[in-house]
């Protein structure tokens, strides 16, 4: 084994700020989702011995939530892996095991679900009618070829007009309806179907964007979300089997569960709080007061660091920025926390003990006549369902039972989450009934449903460009402090990640998993001599 001395004359470098004993530095790591699970497993491989995992909730996994019931595994987060080329969420997947391959086809903009390998969408409308299938494929190939064209305003570079308000909803919404209604081949009845449609699609799209409405997504910036070459793959045996792979490595020790943070102290040198409160803490060791951070739990433990890698959500960073640091983030960083965007995206899981629908059906469209000239997709408090956009069918049987998977978003979603699981399954019943036109459907046996938006550890599902932001802000908000020109002069002493710090893979699971990993190299590569003396 190599003999290294550090010397407290170097104040160039790192080392030499807060780590002139001859110590590891000491790394917290604040969330144990995909992120921080990705950051600890590196740093750990990679020969660091002081890191710890604060977790607020008493499981891991973050956003990605498995349950189980029965036989079959539900999932209340993250579901798919999006694409295969690199993403190394696949590989986790594909090295151990875990992988059933999705086609291509089942990839589709009009949300042909991706649990079934065959069948088709039914379209069906609030008169509990079918929309004919030529119908229905007339309208996808229109929308899809206008969601095409939002594509190129960032990847070609395109000037937004005035009129876009640079937002995806209003420029798909005003392009799709005047080529509907320009069409000299349809009815008037056709015409009116197809532009009730245009809201459906844009309910599915909000959902897969985890917004509001696509009226609040920057369309100047839509395009720079990067798609993995690659089919698209479930693990029937849950999400959460990533989650497991990745803290396998980890010493139990290492991972505190049911430790919320209350407050991250940074920047000893602009602020004297710290040594106050180490002043106060006569547990800490004289050496440790003079740590550059000190993690502050809301059990009342101070934590000393020198590096703390913060993988809270968007939603968290929020609501908690003010009172989460001391002293107060740069300004720049928190206006890249207001202007990017993060919102709620629901499911509901309803089980029947038989199938009323036809086994050529993998999903369950629902279209609202009444919304055909609709410019908003907000509903009054006592119409939240219908911002339910549709219910997949799980597929197979054989593995989840007879069971749909709805989707709903938004501020209906919050909505949702607070009635009672009698009265969304009641609800979605009801609607079930309607738009089939089928009043015999009988309530499902069981109901499983998230909550991610009204859940104080996360607030939201994932992120997005928000109308006024950019992928600058999301550089900005993975930007560690203080910001200097050089780690050298001044380490990295917080740090942030989680998958809405992902220019490029943004609202991905394996966008997180890159991000812990990014954040990780960058201590690597600081202690890269200290690392090597040790070994």
């Amino acid at each position: 084994m190599q003999s290294c001395e550090i010397s407290a004359d170097s104040t160039d470098d790192p080392l030499s700020s807060g780590l002139r004993r001859k110590r590891q530095p000491r790394i917290v790591v604040i969330g144990a989702g995909l992120a921080g699970l990705s950051a600890a497993k590196a740093l750990l491989e990679s020969g660091f011995t002081d890191v710890t995992i604060l977790e607020a909730t008493d499981r891991i996994g973050g956003r990605v939530q498995s349950v189980k019931l029965g036989h079959a595994t539900f999932e209340l987060g993250a579901t798919w892996i999006h694409g295969s080329h690199g993403n190394p969420v696949y590989h986790l997947a594909e090295d151990n095991g875990l992988l059933e391959e999705t086609t291509d086809g089942e990839r589709s903009v009009g949300r042909i679900s991706l649990y079934s390998k065959n069948g088709v969408a039914y379209h069906l409308t609030n008169n509990g009618q079918r929309i004919p299938k030529d119908v229905v494929e007339e309208f996808s190939d229109l929308y899809n070829e206008v969601y095409n064209l939002t594509q190129e305003f960032f990847q070609r570079g395109k000037p937004v007009n005035a009129e876009s308000q640079n937002s995806v909803g209003v420029f798909t919404r005003d392009v799709v309806r005047k080529r509907v209604k320009a069409d000299p081949d349809d009815t008037e009845a056709v015409k009116r179907l197809k532009l009730a449609m245009i809201q459906q699609y844009l309910k599915v799209e909000s959902c897969e964007s985890s917004s509001h409405s696509m009226d609040e997504v920057s369309l100047s910036e839509f395009g720079e979300w990067t798609e993995i070459p690659g089919a698209h793959h479930i693990i029937p045996c849950g999400f959460i089997k990533i989650v497991e792979i990745l803290a396998r490595s980890i010493p139990e020790s290492v991972i505190q569960l049911r430790k919320p943070v209350k407050c991250i102290h940074w920047n000893q040198s602009v602020s004297k709080e710290i040594e106050r409160v180490a002043d106060h803490n006569s547990d800490l060791p004289e050496e440790d007061k003079g740590s550059d951070v000190f993690v502050e739990c809301e059990d009342c433990e101070f934590i000393p660091a020198d590096h703390v890698i913060v993988t809270v959500s968007l939603g968290v960073l929020k609501k908690r920025h003010e009172s989460l640091f001391h002293p107060r983030l740069p300004e720049e960083k928190v206006m890249a926390i207001e202007k990017l965007g993060i919102n709620t995206t629901d499911k509901i899981f309803l089980e029947f003990e038989e199938p009323f629908w036809s086994s050529e059906c993998n999903s369950i469209q629902f279209v609202w006549e009444d919304e055909a000239e609709s410019e908003s997709l907000t509903y009054p408090e006592e119409l939240w369902y219908k911002k339910i956009c549709s219910f997949d069918v799980l597929y197979p049987p054989e593995r989840y039972g007879h069971v749909l998977s709805g989707w709903i978003c938004g501020e209906e979603a919050l909505i949702m989450e607070k009635c009672d699981d009698e009265t969304v399954a009641e609800t979605c019943t009801e609607m079930l009934r309607k738009f089939t036109g089928n009043p015999n459907i009988p309530k499902p046996r069981r109901i499983l449903r998230s909550s991610w938006g009204s859940n104080p550890n996360f607030r939201g599902s994932y992120s997005y460009t928000q109308v006024g932001s950019s992928g600058a802000d999301v550089e900005k908000l993975a930007k560690p402090l203080p910001y200097t020109e050089s780690s050298k002069t001044t380490p990295m002493q917080v740090m942030f990640s989680g998958e809405a710090t992902h220019r490029k893979y943004y609202s991905t699971t394996h966008g997180a998993v890159l991000s812990g990993q990014r954040e990780a190299a960058h201590l690597i590569e600081m202690y890269q001599d200290l690392l090597q003396c040790q070994s």
